[in-house]
This record gives structure tokens, C-alpha cells and sequence, in this order.
């Protein structure tokens, strides 16, 4: 029976993997480039495919957001940077929008097996599109994994690192389907004098456990 090669998972709560790699914006040391801010860390299939250029002309057009949400954008897929270069340069033409974050050159896919990305049931020579969201200490907060040939969702992006960063700063919890503007749910009590006081308050009460309060 051959030996299967091991390829890492990181996990929520995990340090975010550093690696070394050449970027489309030159060499990039990944712990030092995303230091002190929040980062997404994306992988696609491949470059000059349908599916993987509207999904970086979306992470393109909504550079100003991330930028206003201290947040880098990484992108990365199984090429050499010579393809992402003539890939950046065909999308420009084409359609007038510029990727301007450092998309990963990974062609001995070091970095896609450091992460996950690369999942043999799925493919082999193609990482899948996995996003990871990574807070300014490095961590992994929250991960998403979808297959070759569907496109993510960037509402959804874009609405999870709001949440993300609302529940940091406000040291909260978000309900089902929550959007900014909306109630958001404070932690549960401790002790009972913290159920009384909190019985006395003005959340909106579902009950003991369950208060949500506007920010």
C-alpha cells in the first residue's frame, strides 16, 4: 500500500501559516505583509478561466470597502507569476478593471497544500476556492470552501468580516442573517445577580439567555 502525502487543514482559531512566495506585486514574506491588519486569503482554480475572473474583478471593484475595513486582499492559484501577469494584463484590456492585490504564484503548490486548498476529490492540479478570513494577530477566524464551479458569494464576504469585526470590537454575538444596523446579541449572564440586572435593562428580552441591544 503506497503512502498518502499529508496535506495540512488549518483550522478556525489556528495561526494563519507564514510562507515566502513571489506575488504579482513582488516577493511577499505573508506574516509580514499582513501584519496589523485584517487579510482575506483566497485561492482560484486558475487564471484565465470564466468563473475565477469574475471573482477577482468582484475582490477588484470593491478594493475602495476593503481598504475603508483595514483589510488585504491575497490572492492565489496554482500558476507561475509569468501567467498572473499576462492574466492582470488580459483582464485590464478586456474590461478596464486592475487587480492591484498580490495574487500568489503557487506552481509547485506549496502554499495551496500549506492551506488546504488543494483537495484531491475535487481536483489535483487546481486549488479550490477556499477563503480565509485572518484577524491583525495572524489568526484564522473563519473559513470558507467552495468547489471549482461555483463562484463565491461577495455580499456574503464582505458582510461576514463586517461581523467579524463588529463582534471584536463590541465584544458581542450576531444572529441569524445579521446585517449592520441590526440588534446584536449580548453574552449570556454568569450569575444571577447578572440575570437580575440584566432582567431590569433595556436589551430586548427573549428570554434570559437570549438579549439582543442596538449598538
Amino acid at each position: 500500500m503506497s503512502e498518502q502525502e499529508i496535506i495540512s487543514m488549518p483550522r478556525i482559531g489556528d495561526q494563519a501559516p507564514d510562507f515566502k512566495a513571489m506575488t504579482t506585486t513582488g516577493p511577499m514574506q505573508f506574516s509580514e505583509y499582513i501584519k496589523g491588519s485584517w487579510t482575506i486569503f483566497f485561492s482560484h482554480p486558475a487564471d484565465f478561466t470564466p468563473v475565477c475572473t469574475t471573482e477577482m474583478s468582484g475582490f477588484a471593484l470593491d478594493q475602495k470597502f476593503f481598504d475603508e475595513h483595514n483589510t488585504k486582499l491575497v490572492g492565489l492559484s496554482i500558476d507561475s507569476i509569468h501567467a498572473h501577469i499576462a492574466w492582470v494584463n488580459n483582464v485590464k484590456k478586456n474590461t478596464g478593471v486592475l487587480f492591484e492585490f498580490p495574487i500568489v504564484a503557487d506552481i509547485d503548490m506549496r502554499v495551496s497544500k500549506l492551506y488546504g486548498m488543494l483537495q484531491p476529490g475535487e481536483s489535483e492540479t487546481a486549488a479550490v476556492r477556499a477563503v480565509f478570513f485572518i484577524d491583525p494577530n495572524g489568526k484564522i477566524r473563519l473559513i470558507m470552501y467552495y468547489p471549482l464551479n461555483v463562484g463565491r458569494n461577495m455580499d456574503e464576504i464582505k458582510r461576514v468580516l463586517i461581523a467579524l469585526q463588529t463582534a471584536d470590537k463590541h465584544k458581542v454575538a450576531l444572529p441569524l442573517n445579521w446585517t449592520p444596523g441590526e440588534k446584536v446579541i449580548v453574552p449570556p449572564p454568569k450569575t444571577v445577580a447578572e440575570m437580575q440586572e440584566r432582567e431590569a435593562s433595556d436589551y430586548e428580552m427573549i428570554d434570559f439567555y437570549l438579549a439582543k441591544k442596538e449598538l
